[in-house]
């Protein structure tokens, strides 16, 4: 026992565990020998009884590919750990094959007792899913790792991740240096605190911009800029910040919409340290927001297809894990957007810079990031009003950028939008002053079909660009609605009335056949609500899209009660998960194009008593409205 104790010692996840603990581990030990050439684990084949802990000779690791190459082999030799990633994170199924090369002795923890570790030591755990998310950035590694369809056996990774606060992780402390220090005494300050970021602060001490590994390499390295130089001519921008008490995905999510890897975290108005992307997925491990990562590495189109069509089974393991629905609209919402970015950067680096400064912007569904699964493209482009003389010739390039990132956004899977509202369509890329005039008219000369055909477009979202211009747009906005617009919200608040909720006078549910079924429609379900919370965010000047949000500020501002507000958003978004279980299930299990059509047949006595809840509610505030819109006019 001695030797095995003293051994165990020396194996680094079991050294971070107390010695009590490794005399009861000790003794939970089962030794097996393996001859030479033995295959052990098949990859994605074999299920691990457990913990193999390598004594004497090697185990060789590697994936095989489609043609019997063995491809990233890796050697595993005494003292080192196989299957803890397999076993937490691949449903016990080996993640590669494993032969012996020579005469094997290992030692093997049970599958039990090795997940009894894992629950009870958070620094053992972390030890073993820090190292798969630190794989997974790898895209080879990545590309031969398969999804697990079912999430039941990868619990632990999951379980806290939407409920965990950044407050529970340990965050980086910040180092700065003022923005006049030369930059190789920056990267000596960098050096000293072990760090990878250096935040650079102003001549008041507020911190402006920061440097990192990359930032040197790229911007003094590469341009044999002279490392004397203040390095604030080097600084990278903009600074992100974030609530300590905000949610971890919350943190990640911001982190890719703003495309930065570093977070700095605020408490009461003071940073108190920064968190980095790697550390956060490493954290993570198996997780929406390593599939997001895999999105960004991609390297071509036809990578973004295959990714896009993973979505589907992605939402089927979120919702099945009991994740919200909004949560789900925003990682669908994420994924989308950060496909877009990587055909709109290609396209940039294909065609050229653009002659004028730009906006790509999102509308619809995308632009409120509540998409589902039946998604198509809604976006425009506004660019920077130019001369005369070289208008056409702007206007000529956007066209032709537009053209080819709607062409490749279908082809990926996102689909053109039937209605035509894309900028590829030429009635929606214009400069800034014609947009402005698009919103005037709307506005000021609206009548019912331009109402209900241009309402899309006040749920308009920055995506890639000059973010100043759609601060100009915004606040345009701001100064008409502050106008006469009582015919406007008038027809905004009529448009919103159109759908009735599917209850008859005997509250059952009014359908419509579809084949052999009986159904109504999910989406035109939701639509009031909505269309309602819009027109009550323009008439109160509030430009969130996003309608969870906009209906949190209408409570704030008194527009809504708490009672309301909950009502609202708790019949929302029980209406958008019943929306996404069922197209997410058509397309993984059924193999078919999803709808927004449900057959009440199909549903529990709970599911349908909850139903008729809620278009209660609906009709409720339907009332509301007609009453505080629609009855003066």
């Amino acid at each position: 026992m001695d030797n095995r104790l003293a051994f165990l010692k020396t194996v680094e996840p079991f050294s971070l565990l107390p010695v009590e603990v490794l005399e009861g581990v000790v003794d939970l030990l089962q030794e097996v020998q393996y001859p030479k050439d033995a295959l052990i684990y098949q990859q994605d084949v074999s299920k691990l009884r457990g913990l193999d802990i390598i004594v004497e000779g090697e185990y060789e690791t590697f994936f095989y590919d489609s043609e019997q190459q063995k491809r990233l082999p890796e050697v595993y030799g005494p003292g080192t750990c196989y299957g803890g990633m397999s076993i937490l994170l691949n449903k016990k199924r080996s993640l590669r094959t494993v032969c012996a090369r020579r005469g094997t002795k290992v030692l093997s923890l049970p599958r039990r007792d090795f997940r009894g570790l894992c629950l009870a030591y958070e620094p053992f755990f972390h030890y073993f899913t820090a190292r798969y998310g630190q794989r997974m950035l790898n895209e080879e590694y990545a590309h031969f790792v398969k999804p697990t369809p079912a999430p039941e056996q990868n619990f632990i990774a999951a379980d806290q991740l939407y409920s965990r606060r950044l407050e529970t992780l340990e965050a980086r402390d910040i180092v700065s240096c003022p923005g006049t220090t030369p930059i190789y005494v920056a990267a000596k300050l960098m050096a000293a605190g072990k760090v990878s970021c250096l935040f650079v602060t102003d001549e008041t001490g507020k911190i402006v911009g920061y440097v990192t590994d990359i930032t040197l390499r790229d911007n003094v390295v590469a341009r044999q800029l002279d490392a004397a130089r203040p390095v604030s001519e080097v600084t990278d921008t903009p600074i992100v910040s974030i609530r300590r008490d905000a949610y971890v995905y919350e943190a990640i999510l911001l982190m890719f919409q703003t495309k930065t890897r570093y977070l700095l975290v605020e408490q009461r108005g003071e940073y108190v340290g920064f968190l980095s992307r790697n550390k956060l997925l490493s954290d993570l491990a198996q997780s929406p927001f390593m599939f997001i990562q895999a999105v960004k590495l991609a390297q071509s189109t036809r990578e973004l297809k295959r990714r896009w069509g993973m979505v589907p089974d992605m939402v089927n393991q979120l919702l099945s894990r009991g994740v919200k629905p909004e949560i789900v609209n925003q990682v669908i919402t994420t994924v989308a957007d950060t496909i877009a970015l990587k055909v709109i950067e290609g396209v940039l680096a294909e065609q050229g810079p653009a002659p004028a400064k730009f906006v790509f912007m999102v509308l619809g569904s995308e632009g409120r990031k509540e998409q589902t699964l039946v998604t198509d493209q809604d976006n425009a482009i506004i660019y920077e009003d130019k001369a005369n003389e070289q208008r056409e010739l702007v206007r000529e390039y956007f066209l032709r950028f537009a053209t080819s990132v709607s062409d490749q956004l279908n082809d990926i899977g996102l689909h053109f939008c039937s209605g035509g509202f894309m900028a590829k369509n030429p009635k929606w890329t214009h400069s800034l002053s014609h947009w402005k005039r698009n919103y005037h008219q709307w506005m000021s000369e609206s009548n019912a079909e331009t109402v209900m055909k241009f309402s899309t477009f006040f749920d308009c979202r920055y995506l890639y660009g000059e973010a100043s211009i759609m601060d100009e747009l915004r606040e345009f906005l701001h100064e008409e609605l502050q106008g006469p617009l009582d015919r406007f919200l008038f027809l905004m608040a009529k448009n919103a009335l159109q759908y009735e909720p599917p209850l008859t006078f005997f509250r059952g549910f009014r359908t419509f056949t579809q084949g052999t079924q009986q159904v109504f429609d999910l989406k035109k379900t939701m639509s009031p609500i909505v269309d309602l919370v819009r027109v009550y965010a323009l008439k109160n000047q509030i430009f969130a899209t996003n309608t969870g949000e906009r209906l949190a500020l209408l409570r704030d501002r008194g527009v809504f009660t708490a009672k309301e507000h909950e009502e609202l958003l708790q019949a929302y978004y029980y209406l958008m998960g019943m929306r996404l279980k069922k197209q997410a299930r058509q397309i993984s299990d059924d193999h078919t194009a999803p709808t927004n059509y449900l057959d009440p047949k199909q549903l529990t006595q709970v599911e349908q008593v909850t139903l008729k809840e809620i278009f209660k509610v609906i009709s409720d505030f339907q009332l509301k409205i007609k009453v505080g819109f629609t009855k003066a006019l």
